[in-house]
Formats: C-alpha cells, sequence, structure tokens
C-alpha cells in the first residue's frame, strides 16, 4: 500500500495550468484511470518544454522510472499499459500522433491550437524533430520547501510564523535556511531563534569574507598597478 499522501505544502510552488474544457468536456469522458494519468502527465510534460514546436514520445514516458511505477509491478507489464493508455488518449482525440521517420517514430502532440499548427507544420516540411533539443523532464520528489520543513522539525505554522519565513526567504538562500534547520534538528534546539541565530553568523561570515577577498584585490591592484614599482612589499 503506498504511503498516504501529506497534503500539498505551503508556500509558492509551480502551477501547472489546464484549460478549463478539459475539466468541463475531457474529464467527464475519460472512464480509464491509467488514460487520465497519462492525460495529465501530458500537460505536465509540455508545460515544461520550451519553443514553438512542443512534442514528447512514449520513451519519454517510459524512461521516468517514478511515472512508470503507476502503470504496473514489472517493467514489461508497465510499458504495455502505458502504451495502451496512450493510445486511448489518441483515439479520445486529446493527443494527436504522427509516425515520424524511417522507423516510424510516434510522436505525440497535444489536440490543442498550437499542438495542431506543429503537426501541420511538420507534415509541409516545414520543421524535423531532429532540430529540436528537449530538456530530459522526470517526475521527482520535490525538495521540502521551508514551510514544510519548519512544520515536521520545529513545531505548528502560525500566520506570523509564516510572515516569518517568508522574510527570511528573502534575506537568505532557502539552502542556508535548510541547512540551518537541520543543524538545529541535529542540536536538538528546536526553536526559530536559534535558526535565525545561525543564519546571522552565517551571513556575518559571508560577508566578512567577501569584504576581506574585496580588500585583498584591491591591496594588489594597489602593489601590482601603475604605481607597484614605489610601494615597499
Amino acid at each position: 500500500m503506498n504511503r498516504p499522501f501529506n497534503g500539498f505544502p505551503a508556500g509558492k510552488t509551480r502551477l501547472i495550468p489546464l484549460p478549463a474544457a478539459f475539466f468541463s468536456e475531457l474529464l467527464p469522458q475519460i472512464d480509464h484511470p491509467a488514460e487520465l494519468k497519462v492525460t495529465l502527465y501530458a500537460f505536465w510534460l509540455l508545460d515544461r518544454i520550451e519553443g514553438e514546436f512542443r512534442f514528447f514520445k512514449a520513451e519519454d514516458f517510459e524512461e521516468d522510472a517514478r511515472l512508470l511505477e503507476a502503470f504496473g509491478k514489472n517493467p514489461q507489464t508497465a510499458r504495455a499499459n502505458l502504451r495502451d493508455a496512450l493510445e486511448r488518449a489518441v483515439q479520445r482525440g486529446t493527443l494527436l500522433k504522427v509516425n515520424w521517420g524511417e522507423g516510424e517514430s510516434a510522436l505525440y502532440f497535444l489536440n490543442s491550437p498550437r499542438g495542431r499548427a506543429a503537426v501541420a507544420a511538420l507534415q509541409k516540411g516545414e520543421w524535423s524533430p531532429e532540430e529540436i533539443q528537449r530538456p530530459e523532464v522526470r517526475l521527482t520528489v520535490e525538495r521540502p520547501n521551508i514551510f514544510r520543513l519548519y512544520e515536521e522539525n520545529i513545531g505548528p505554522l502560525t500566520p506570523l510564523m509564516a510572515e516569518t519565513l517568508e522574510d527570511a526567504e528573502k534575506t537568505y538562500p532557502v539552502e542556508w535556511i535548510e541547512e540551518a534547520i537541520r543543524a538545529a534538528v541535529e542540536s536538538n534546539v528546536r526553536r526559530w531563534r536559534y535558526v535565525e541565530a545561525i543564519l546571522r553568523a552565517r551571513l556575518e561570515r559571508s560577508e566578512h569574507e567577501a569584504n576581506r577577498g574585496k580588500s585583498e584585490k584591491d591591496r594588489r591592484r594597489y602593489i601590482q598597478g601603475e604605481y607597484g614599482e614605489f610601494v615597499e612589499h
């Protein structure tokens, strides 16, 4: 049995746009869980691809191990179920499928104005998939933001504390805050004031090192510069 979902985290998070027609027209028609999964994943994947022509291959889905786990207990069954779900989405009209190249690799496009225009341009020879550089996109477990990290390790997240954390994000890198919270837990001092003290000390140390580096650079410029021959060193 899978672990229960802990809920959506507080704070800023990336949102995936879905057209209103997905809810009013498409969602009521989808009667197969696997088809719904590939449909939502397609929206998520295409949102992370930049450029005028956005498409994906079945391999993009299959190579995402975290996604593949949702389609079967073993890879062979999972791939078969995934391919079947993709075909269902094509048959429903959610996705457009184009066979391309000598091996007739299947390309999938969202059945949207942009997707239909990309297919039309492809069929006219106006662009080629080989010319498009696409990033490797995979489902990953997102790092806990500082709000969740605070709740799990320090205490309840009150409105006032949420504001404090938001201010901290503006002052310190998120990585510093995460490391400071972990340091507080390791020291068994689960208080925000302790975390804040760690952050202030690190900021002061960082500024001191930066100023020292700048002073050293200025000193070398003075010694090695135009008037360097007149300086005893």
